[in-house]
């Protein structure tokens, strides 16, 4: 108790508050993340083009009087080989005969020679259940 004044009021303290704040971390719910890919197909469309070469030979066997160039028929490239050839005169000439004749003798001979022989021989096993001989 407090005195103010003798005749006055009197005044007692008798609670005193004092405010405290505080934090602290709470988990309240979680959180997941994910991501979802989606995959569709577009046609193409595209011109392509193949080119093949088909590889042909002729045989030709003939004579000329120059090389042949190169020349195009439509959609065929024709390339003309040629070789150099020599060219002779060939005339047959007798040179000489040759002569071979047959005689035939005979004689007697005797000689020793080795002759081999194979022979097979096949057994063959009673039966399980028949009686011994």
């Amino acid at each position: 108790m407090t005195n103010s004044d003798e005749n006055g009021p009197q005044t007692l303290l008798a609670v005193e508050e004092r405010v405290s704040v505080n934090k602290r971390a709470q988990v309240t719910g979680t959180v997941h993340a994910r991501t979802i890919s989606h995959e569709h197909e577009q046609p193409v469309e595209a011109d392509l083009s193949v080119e093949t070469l088909e590889v042909e030979r002729f045989p030709v066997g003939r004579f000329v009087d120059a090389p042949i160039p190169d020349r195009q028929d439509g959609d065929t490239t024709v390339i003309s080989v040629i070789e150099e050839v020599a060219v002779v005169e060939v005339r047959l000439k007798l040179v000489e005969e040759v002569r071979i004749t047959r005689r035939t003798a005979s004689r007697k001979m005797t000689e020793r020679v080795t002759l081999r022989r194979q022979e097979v021989v096949v057994d063959q096993d009673p039966p399980p259940d028949a009686p011994a001989a």
